[in-house]
């Protein structure tokens, strides 16, 4: 490692233009996010993330959405917009409305791609969609808008998609990419495999010894490789270390959720 080069750590955060976003829904609320942007670049693919369930400590923070957020416009040239669902809180703030089992967050939905769709100054390119968990959910659910090119899915349970969601992507023929961890709480990869045969453009990747809830710097680091490798894959491979005077650092731990 070079003197002048640390690694990036859990806790490292990257250069980006970082701007705290408002988004409007259909159905009158406000919801609380923030776009980060590559610093001196327009970016080449943007990210519109859904987190995991907010009844269970999901929010706009959960650690592998926020580590996107920190990393990728630095990394990747990625653009990335990361907001509360309705109902949600974090230290950005709350957003309005209560939360209402992936039914009314269709709305918070088209909001964030409608953000990213009319975004100028920067335009927000090469959209896809990065749900997590209930995230995952909302993407199937709510997300195939003729705006987005595709989707990736962390640790998808298929707790509230019905067939016809799953019916509806196969239609659309945009690339899937679930990401299933080996030892995930709800749904494993042979499973995975059979319950996404119904999307045949879909891509099941099994990732050995990750868990729901991704923790761990390689799991992480996998994470957004995979990512990477769909929405600008010429960032590859993605660099390890950073210039030690342009890292900062989160106190403490990072969320989990």
């Amino acid at each position: 490692m070079s003197r002048d080069r640390d690694e990036i750590r859990a806790g490292s955060i990257l250069p980006a233009r970082r701007e705290d976003v408002e988004l409007h829904t259909g159905d009158g609320l406000v919801l609380v996010g923030e776009l980060a942007l590559p610093r001196e670049r327009d970016p080449a693919g943007t990210l519109v993330t859904l987190h995991p369930l907010p009844t269970h400590g999901g929010f706009m923070d959960s650690h592998v959405i926020k580590k996107a957020s920190y990393r990728l416009p630095a990394l990747a040239d990625l653009a990335v917009l990361r907001f509360n669902t309705r109902g949600t809180s974090s230290p950005r703030g709350t957003s309005g409305g209560s939360f209402d089992n992936a039914e009314g967050e269709r709305f918070d939905v088209a909001a964030a791609i409608e953000l990213a769709d009319f975004h100028d100054a920067p335009v927000l390119p090469n959209r896809w969609l990065l749900g997590w968990s209930f995230g995952t959910d909302l993407v199937l659910m709510h997300g195939h808008d003729p705006s987005v090119v595709g989707a990736i899915l962390l640790s998808p349970p298929l707790r509230f998609t019905r067939p016809e969601h799953l019916g509806a992507w196969a239609d659309s023929g945009k690339p899937l990419v679930c990401l299933v961890p080996e030892l995930d709480d709800y749904l494993r990869p042979a499973e995975a495999r059979e319950r996404f045969a119904a999307v045949p453009q879909a891509e099941v990747v099994a990732v050995d010894g990750a868990k729901h809830l991704w923790v761990g710097e390689p799991y992480v680091r996998r994470v957004l490789e995979e990512v990477v490798r769909r929405v600008n894959p010429a960032a590859l491979p993605l660099p390890q270390s950073w210039p030690a005077a342009e890292q900062e650092h989160e106190p403490g731990p990072t969320a989990r959720r």
